[in-house]
């Protein structure tokens, strides 16, 4: 079996602050299974998009997901599996309607925890996914 592929995406994305990938593709048999770290909402400089605005950031971070899952073929309705940390609960209405926009289809499990704070002073909402991209069928 083909080894695991680290995902490096291209475009505006942090650079790498530790010992982990943006994601990972790991090859099963008849699929991809794909890993995603928490995306919050910075730019390649690592200054947060949208500082303290849980849609603004919601919004980026989809879009980041989106544009990582691309690199494997995936999309977001390959998802499978979200975990949502937000810094407030009180923003869950707010994440909760752009999270159902994008998920309408893949309808992943889902959690959704309030931390105490992120990595990164100014972001409010992580999001970690992850997806199953199946091989078309010859």
């Amino acid at each position: 079996m083909p080894e695991f592929k680290r995902l490096s995406p291209p475009g505006p994305f942090t650079a790498l602050m530790g010992a982990y990938s943006h994601g990972i593709s790991v090859p099963l048999p008849g699929a991809d299974l794909i890993f995603l770290t928490g995306q919050k909402a910075m730019d390649s400089s690592g200054n947060v998009i949208a500082p303290g605005d849980p849609t603004g950031q919601t919004e980026y971070v989809f879009e980041s997901i989106k544009t990582i899952l691309a690199e494997t073929g995936a999309t977001i309705d390959d998802v499978v599996r979200a975990q949502i940390y937000v810094t407030d609960m009180n923003d869950f209405p707010a994440i909760s309607k752009i999270r159902n926009r994008y998920f309408e289809k893949a309808l992943p499990v889902s959690t959704m925890v309030e931390v105490n704070g992120l990595s990164k002073k100014g972001c409010c909402v992580e999001i970690a996914v992850t997806a199953v991209k199946y091989y078309e069928k010859q």
